[in-house]
């Protein structure tokens, strides 16, 4: 049973344009046809969060992910004390509690807006209805998910790079709207690196 919204469609979308802007999210990698449209414009809705607040934690239930309308994401897990930042996204992208993505189970991650955010909340309900019953849904979700796992694949590959200096200038790379909307302590810690050791690269390279 797919989990309804309450609020009616005029309501949620009347500043998108009237539809949920997941639809179009998707139509990038295929059509859809209106069955598909109308499920997810009943059954997504939007949602925002001030910026340090927390999308989930542990205490919550994994019901969701979120596509990023506006502003920045990280995922951390805590480690003692300590939190290490796990990933970062931005406008465009899905994001969920990886560990048990499309499980209504209680997760160790942390979901944090780093900016005031403004998403739109899939249901995996929703998603588990679309893909049993239209095959371009599966179509969509493959796609989407080469492109998750080519992004986990490279996030996989920077923390395995031994030269801090060099994980860095990877990081600007692959990473480079990041640099300037993210505190450098998460950066730090998405690089497996101490902040001073952050600094110290830093002003080597604007040396150079």
């Amino acid at each position: 049973m797919i989990a309804h919204s309450q609020l009616s469609n005029k309501d949620k979308w009347g500043k998108y344009g009237g539809s949920s802007p997941l639809i179009t999210v998707f139509k990038h990698f295929h059509p859809l046809n209106k069955e598909i449209d109308g499920f997810i414009n009943q059954y997504t809705f939007p949602i925002t969060f001030k910026k340090n607040k927390f999308i989930v934690s542990p205490v919550d239930h994994n019901r969701h992910i979120f596509l990023i309308l506006k502003g920045v994401v990280r995922g951390f897990v805590k480690e003692g004390k300590n939190e290490v930042t796990t990933w970062m996204s931005q406008e465009g992208q899905v994001v969920g509690t990886i560990r048990n993505l499309w499980v209504d189970k209680e997760s160790e991650e942390y979901l944090q807006a780093l900016e005031d955010v403004e998403l739109i909340a899939i249901p995996h309900s929703l998603t588990d209805h679309l893909y049993e019953n239209f095959p371009e849904a599966n179509l969509v979700g493959r796609k989407m998910t080469e492109l998750y796992y080519r992004s986990a694949e490279e996030r996989a590959y920077l923390c395995r790079v031994s030269s801090a200096e060099k994980r860095y200038i990877r990081f600007l790379k692959f990473y480079p709207n990041l640099i300037n909307r993210v505190s450098l302590k998460y950066v730090a810690s998405f690089l497996g690196m101490r902040l001073e050791t952050l600094s110290r690269v830093r002003s080597k390279l604007v040396e150079v």
